[in-house]
């Protein structure tokens, strides 16, 4: 409801709607129920997406008198999770095919595609004072990423983390993360983990380290 110095923006409402279907799927499919009944009192859902047969399953419509007519709404197509937020509409039939508009595009114009398998190396993070010079990274599972059909040339990806990594570094470790562009747009971040355990390395591999620091961290001043 409106109040005094509350805003919410339509991303942060895709936001919360992505955290509600991805971290509470046992909550999900109460949005794509047609209608609620609770101590005989029954209620139809609002949502005009649910009646549209383009495979809509939530999530909330509303309006008010300072933002108009708005909506969240979500469909599942071929795989592909698309959540969509609108405000600001002038009305319940300009929101209802504006939204339905927005959903189909973004259902069609996106393919799924899996840049590394479960299990699979990403790249390596340098490691400081170690039995070795550097840990393999990984992600938690497959890393997926939604390319656009027709851009699909113009995707960059690199890994980002503090380091080097301290020794000892145990596998499951969180190091840093894998940041995807397409073209100029931060797309996706995904953590990443030491796929390995690396111990302490020997006093002359730690002496190596120490020396190889203190050369790059002059380097650093030099050109400060």
């Amino acid at each position: 409801l409106p109040a005094d110095g509350q805003q919410t923006t339509v991303r942060e409402l895709t936001m919360l709607a992505l955290h509600i279907w991805r971290d509470y799927p046992e909550f999900f499919h109460y949005y794509g129920q047609p209608d609620f009944t609770w101590n005989k009192i029954s209620q139809r859902n609002r949502n005009p997406l649910l009646a549209m047969g383009i495979e809509a399953d939530g999530f909330v419509a509303g309006a008010s008198e300072s933002a108009g007519f708005g909506i969240v709404g979500t469909v599942s197509h071929n795989g592909i999770r698309v959540i969509a937020a609108l405000s600001g509409l002038a009305s319940d039939r300009e929101r209802s095919e504006e939204a339905r508009k927005l959903l189909d595009w973004g259902s069609r114009s996106f393919q799924k595609t899996e840049i590394f398998a479960k299990d699979e190396v990403v790249g390596e993070a340098q490691v400081f004072g170690g039995a070795k010079s550097g840990v393999a990274l990984k992600a938690k599972g497959p890393v997926d990423i939604f390319l656009p059909i027709a851009n699909r040339d113009k995707l960059t990806a690199k890994i980002v983390y503090d380091g080097p990594v301290a020794a000892p570094v145990e596998e499951g470790q969180p190091v840093g993360e894998l940041r995807v562009w397409i073209g100029d747009t931060l797309s996706q971040r995904t953590p990443l983990f030491a796929a390995e355990k690396v111990e302490v390395g020997t006093l002359p591999q730690r002496a190596l380290d120490a020396a190889k620091e203190l050369a790059v961290g002059w380097l650093r001043q030099k050109h400060l």
